[in-house]
Order: structure tokens, then C-alpha cells, then sequence
């Protein structure tokens, strides 16, 4: 008897027979692959992305890069491949794999310090950071290995909320509870599933946690609201990964308390103006305190009716003053030399955090708003153990510095770079900043090693960090920002990127 269908004929032959007689590429372009796939988990597509996030994840990082430059060159637009390159970079991670979720976290600000380069230096960031997804994604395995496959949703159970049952399932790290019912949140609208996915994130304290969370938002307005499920689901992914085994987070008593202690729930966001010595002492609360302390002082702020940019301005000049006390790193590791303040360094990571929670809270319901705030000053405090008394720049180095010409003054930051002498690139940064000239000559000296240095997985997300925060930031703080920003480029100087030069070559720059 005949087989009527594929399916029956499959079902005769035997998957693996077939597959052995014709190979898997002309199974593929027959159609066949959906037919023996369907035993197994199914794979996820990721509709105008697919063709090019395929590519990504099964081609070697030594052939990446002409293939995308040619797409460049072909007109595929810049922000198509960071799209794209996300999107593999879920599916093929899933948010559970160290150096697969810092890639990811990369993209986005890798396209935004893109758009300050001349034109045809743009692709460079965006490339480079593509280089290492491509590098991570074959050290996996590629698409045949990937992390992501369709997920049956399942139904809510009554009584409670979607969060708060994946919030629940997260801390069990049962998995499959946890995707089943976000697939069934992630069938709204993207923002009520991202204001669910934020009773998981405020669950406990960690860099990762929260600034996956803010960057696979901010991936929608490259992929589209559409990829919402994707990119979201990392995080749950995430916290089932992080919560198994572990004890209870103080947090998580923390928060509910204070948000009904100072009545928080339903109350809407005050317009109370603060002054730059209000702003200053509460940061002072939040890098000096203890985490339940600097919780209980943000949650008071918010009750007395200050506005919420106001305390994030606190919160984030707090994680800043992290970096600008830090000692440096005690022991070499990798990249990251004795002295060191790149990569996860203490400032590097807290700075990441505190512009996530700020951001976050920017785009949430109102309790979720109030509760980011006082999340994330519990997650910047607690960490000052051991730094040096006064932050950079140090009163010694600025004496240094005579020039005041704005040329100078960057010529002799860059020679300061080169050098990784970070206390005296610090110092003229903050010197040129004092005498007024324009920021956009320290940033221009400061991207070109952001895009160029490898940074140990921060190099374009910190830097994107201190865009935002420069901007965002009252007159008064803003430029400590870039005076970190300095003192972290010198820090990386030294371990160019890889697959940096291989672009440039290319590009012809």
C-alpha cells in the first residue's frame, strides 16, 4: 500500500533512513524537516528574520563577516541586522547562557553608538558585536542546539496573576510551568506582558536580571512588537535558571512591606521638584546604607511625593559614585588586570543596573514604577565595602593639569588612554567638562576605544549607559559620568576586539 501523505510515508521509511538517503539540506528545501520534527520539540520562527538569524547562528564567526557585509552592501539596512542577530541570539540562548545574554545585551547599545560614528564607520560596533554572537552561537552548537522551541501555553489559575504564578514557578525553577503561563501572558499586549514579567524581576538582585529584562524591551522597536514572546521569555528563562537552589531573597518580603507601609499601590507618581543637595544626600543614603535602609528612604521619598526622575537621578548617581571609589579588582582575571575597573567590575555593574531600573520605571504601570525605584536602590546599596575615601577625580591629578585648551586637554586624555592611566584620564575628563567645552568631543575620544577595545562584555553596554545617564542627568552630575566613562576606557585599553580589524578591512575604513 501506498503512503498517502508524507507523514504516512515518513512513518514507513523511517525519519532517519530518509533523511540519510537525501540529506538534510534537501530535506530541508523539501519541506520534509517540519514532518520528522514533529515527535520533537518545534522550532520557533522568527518571520522577515528568519533567512538571516538562520545564517547567524550556523555560520563559523571566521566567515561572518563578509556574509553580513555583503547585506550591508546589498541594502540591507544595519538595523535589520541587529534585529536579526538578536532574535538568533534568543533563540539559540534562550537567556541562560553567560556569555550568550551579554552578546544580547550588546546589540541594542552597539547600534546606538553606531549612529555617532561617520557614516562609513557605522557598521563597526554593530559588527564587532555580531563577530563574538556568531563566535558564542557555534561554541553551542548552532541552530540544531538551540534553547527556544514552541511552547503549549497554559491556562492562569484563578485567583492570581499571570506574574505572579511565573514569579512562583521561577522560584521552583520549574520551567515548564513558567513558559506555559507566560505564553499565555505574552498573547496580549506586549506591555501588560512586560509589566507581568516585572513580579519576577524584582524578585531578587541581579545585574543580569534586570538589564535582560530592560534590553529585550528595548529590542522591540528593532524586531517589532510581534517578537514580543521571544524576546521576553528570556527572562523567565533566566530566573528559573538563577532561582534553583537558591535561598530566599530579602527582597522579596522587602518589597511587598514597604509598598504597603508607605502606601504606595494606586498612588500616583508625585511632580515634587528636589534640589541638587536633596538629590546628592539621598545618594549618599543609597551608596552608604545598608540595601533595607536605602529600600525604606526611596520608598519614603516617593510617599513624600518627590518625582520619580528625581530619585532615579539618586539611585544611578549612587552606582556612579561606585565606580569613581572603586579600588580596582584585587586579583587578575583573563582581560582584567590587578588594578582593573572594566567588565563586571562592582561600578561598571551597578551603573548597568540603576539605568535599567531607572528606564524600566519610566516605561511601567505605576506600581511597577514605584517598585523598580525601591528595588533598585536595595540592588545599588550594600556594595561601598572597601573603597577608596574620595572618588575620582583625585585632587593630586587634577593639580597636575595646566592646559585649558579643549585640543590639549583631549590629546593628552587619549595619551592618558593608551597609557591605562585611569586616575589621569579621569582627571581630564572632568577638567575639560569643568572649563565647559563640548561633550561631544570627550564622547567622540571615548567611543572610538568603546568600538575598537574588546571591554569583557561591557564595553557597548556601559557605554550606552553613560549616553543615557549624561543626557538624562541634572547639570550639576552629568559629567561624572563621562569622568567614569574615562577611567573605564583606560581600564580596557590594551585587548582590541576580535573580529574589529577583520570588519575594517572589509569596510574599507
Amino acid at each position: 500500500m501506498v503512503p498517502n501523505n508524507r507523514r504516512e510515508f515518513l512513518a514507513d521509511v523511517g525519519r532517519g533512513m530518509l533523511v540519510a538517503t537525501v540529506g538534510p539540506a534537501v530535506a530541508c528545501d523539501l519541506g520534509l524537516s517540519s514532518a520528522f520534527a514533529g515527535d520533537g520539540p518545534q522550532p520557533i520562527k522568527v518571520g522577515c528574520f528568519e533567512k538571516l538569524a538562520s545564517v547567524m547562528q550556523d555560520t563559523p564567526a571566521d566567515k561572518i563577516l563578509p556574509i553580513l557585509v555583503k547585506e550591508l552592501a546589498d541594502g540591507t539596512e544595519l538595523k535589520e541586522l541587529v534585529a536579526a542577530g538578536a532574535l538568533a541570539n534568543a533563540r539559540e540562548f534562550g537567556g541562560r547562557h553567560y556569555e550568550g545574554y551579554h552578546t544580547f545585551m550588546a546589540l541594542a547599545p552597539a547600534f546606538e553608538m553606531a549612529r555617532e560614528l561617520p557614516e562609513a564607520l557605522r557598521p563597526l560596533p554593530v559588527l564587532k558585536v555580531l563577530y563574538r554572537n556568531a563566535t558564542h552561537m557555534q561554541a553551542k552548537g548552532g541552530r540544531k542546539n538551540e534553547e527556544l522551541h514552541e511552547v503549549k501555553p497554559q491556562p492562569i489559575p484563578e485567583g492570581k496573576s499571570g506574574g505572579e504564578v511565573v514569579r512562583d514557578a521561577a522560584r521552583a525553577n520549574d520551567r515548564a510551568t513558567a513558559e506555559g503561563v507566560f505564553a499565555t501572558i505574552a498573547k496580549g499586549k506586549p506591555a501588560d506582558a512586560f509589566n507581568e514579567l516585572q513580579d519576577f524581576v524584582h524578585d531578587d538582585v541581579n545585574v543580569h536580571r534586570v538589564v535582560l529584562a530592560w534590553r529585550a524591551w528595548m529590542m522591540l522597536d528593532y524586531t517589532g512588537k510581534e517578537q514580543a514572546h521571544t524576546l521576553l521569555r528570556q527572562s523567565v528563562l533566566f530566573a528559573c535558571r538563577e532561582h534553583g537552589g537558591k535561598a530566599t531573597s530579602e527582597i522579596q518580603a522587602l518589597l511587598p512591606k514597604l509598598l504597603d507601609q508607605y502606601k504606595l499601590v494606586g498612588r500616583k507618581a508625585g511632580t515634587r521638584a528636589a534640589d541638587d543637595k536633596w538629590v546628592e544626600d539621598l545618594s549618599q543614603v543609597v551608596y552608604g546604607a545598608g540595601r533595607a535602609k536605602a529600600a525604606d528612604a526611596v520608598a519614603a521619598a516617593l510617599a513624600e511625593g518627590f518625582a520619580p526622575d528625581a530619585v532615579a537621578d539618586a539611585i544611578c548617581l549612587a552606582a556612579n559614585q561606585l565606580l569613581l571609589r572603586d579600588p580596582g579588582r584585587r586579583q587578575a582575571d583573563g582581560a582584567k588586570y590587578i588594578g582593573s575597573v572594566h567588565g563586571d567590575s562592582v561600578g561598571v555593574h551597578a551603573s548597568d543596573a540603576a539605568n535599567a531600573w531607572r528606564n524600566i520605571a519610566k516605561v511601567s504601570n505605576q506600581k511597577n514604577a514605584m517598585a523598580s525605584l525601591i528595588v533598585g536602590a536595595y540592588h545599588t546599596a550594600g556594595q561601598h565595602g572597601g573603597q577608596i575615601k574620595d572618588p575620582h577625580p583625585l585632587a593630586a591629578n587634577l593639580e597636575k593639569i595646566k592646559s585649558k585648551d579643549p585640543a590639549e586637554l583631549l590629546t593628552q586624555a587619549e595619551d592618558a588612554i593608551k597609557r591605562q592611566d585611569q586616575a589621569m584620564a579621569a582627571a581630564l575628563v572632568s577638567r575639560y567638562g569643568e572649563l565647559g567645552h563640548p561633550a561631544r568631543g570627550a564622547f567622540d575620544l571615548l567611543l572610538r576605544y568603546g568600538v575598537s577595545e574588546d571591554g569583557a562584555l561591557h564595553a557597548e553596554k556601559y557605554y550606552r549607559t553613560v549616553q543615557e545617564e549624561f543626557a538624562l542627568m541634572r547639570p550639576a552630575f552629568k559629567w561624572r559620568q563621562l569622568v567614569a566613562l574615562a577611567r573605564v576606557t583606560a581600564s580596557e585599553y590594551g585587548k582590541p576586539a576580535p573580529g574589529y580589524e577583520e570588519a575594517r578591512k572589509l569596510l574599507k575604513v
